[in-house]
């Protein structure tokens, strides 16, 4: 079956979507030409150490040997299972660290409290297994946001890293890339980590960390950038987890996101999702579908953000998108 792309229309809050504009734009003049500064590397800049040492102790101690790296400069999934369905930790010291940057591993343990194996690995395998059609119709956005990551970040954090579907558009051989896939379902790891293999990323160069966006176990500025899709709409605090984006991007890194958000008021659309949306949030492991999240990453402090909305047919009432890339 041929998947007709979806309409697509710039996002600005203070104004109506316009569904009738040209197909999907190539990215603006600002993010294709973001360079990599040589030479910057983190022992020009050192890491801020606001939190205690033991932590930043703990993140060295890594399978990953250092986060050293080139800056970006910019000029410029986890939740659809709702539609299809009704341990390991990463060991953190308890720290002395400020009521800013809380304990990961207590925040996990409050904001996602284990779940059964059953479960956690029944939620894991249906998102691996019924998510390819929705991955197939927004493959064209993400290739199109990821271009402007592959070969220039060396050092990368996925939030809600899942199954990893998104490894294969920055990951691959010879790009030097690290990862650091984030998931609270720790059942996802099996998944991400053959996504990883599949995506030409060595073993090495790829951890699992089990943890919630709200309170990443990662040092100030110690990546060169962010990638989080279809995550937002299930954390618990927005503001929060966006401020831990920022706090472990490097000054010049990039957050690349995908992310479903609320219909317009009026439509049927956002009539639906204000139906639905307590259903969800109970058999999609917290997923809202009434966020505004595009508002939330334009005013999260982002030195610049290039944010636009798609409709995506198939994914039913979890419509319509935003998508882009946003500079710290």
């Amino acid at each position: 079956m041929i998947l007709r792309p979806p309409s697509i229309s710039t996002f600005n809050p203070n104004t109506r979507f316009s569904s009738n504009r040209a197909p999907f734009p190539k990215p603006t003049t600002k993010i294709l030409n973001c360079n990599v500064k040589q030479g910057l590397r983190s022992h020009d800049s050192p890491l801020v150490r606001d939190e205690s040492k033991d932590r930043l102790v703990e993140f060295e101690s890594m399978s990953l040997d250092n986060l050293g790296g080139p800056r970006l400069c910019c000029c410029g999934r986890r939740r659809l299972i709702g539609a299809t369905i009704g341990t390991t930790l990463l060991s953190i010291p308890p720290s002395n660290a400020s009521p800013s940057l809380p304990d990961p591993t207590a925040m996990l343990n409050s904001i996602h409290p284990p779940r059964p194996d059953w479960y956690e690995e029944l939620y894991a395998s249906v998102q691996d297994k019924f998510m390819k059609p929705y991955e197939a119709q927004v493959a064209s956005y993400k290739s199109q946001i990821f271009a402007n990551m592959r070969g220039k970040a060396e050092t990368v954090l996925e939030i809600g890293i899942g199954t990893g579907p998104n490894l294969k558009y920055y990951a691959s051989d010879n790009s030097g890339v690290r990862v650091f896939g984030m998931d609270p379902n720790r059942k996802m790891e099996k998944y991400a980590q053959a996504a990883a293999l599949n995506a030409g990323l060595p073993p090495a160069d790829f951890k699992f960390i089990h943890a919630v966006a709200e309170s990443l176990p990662l040092p100030n500025a110690s990546v060169d950038a962010v990638v989080g899709t279809l995550v937002l709409c299930s954390v618990k605090d927005v503001n929060v987890a966006l401020k831990e984006v920022m706090r472990v991007l490097k000054p010049g890194g990039l957050y690349l996101f995908v992310e479903h958000v609320a219909g317009k008021d009026g439509t049927l659309i956002r009539f639906v999702q204000g139906v639905l949306d307590p259903l969800q949030q109970t058999v999609s492991d917290g997923c809202h579908l009434t966020r505004t999240t595009g508002k939330y990453i334009s005013e999260a402090g982002f030195s610049d953000v290039d944010l636009n909305m798609v409709f995506v047919s198939n994914a039913y009432y979890v419509s319509p998108h935003v998508y882009g890339i946003a500079c710290k």
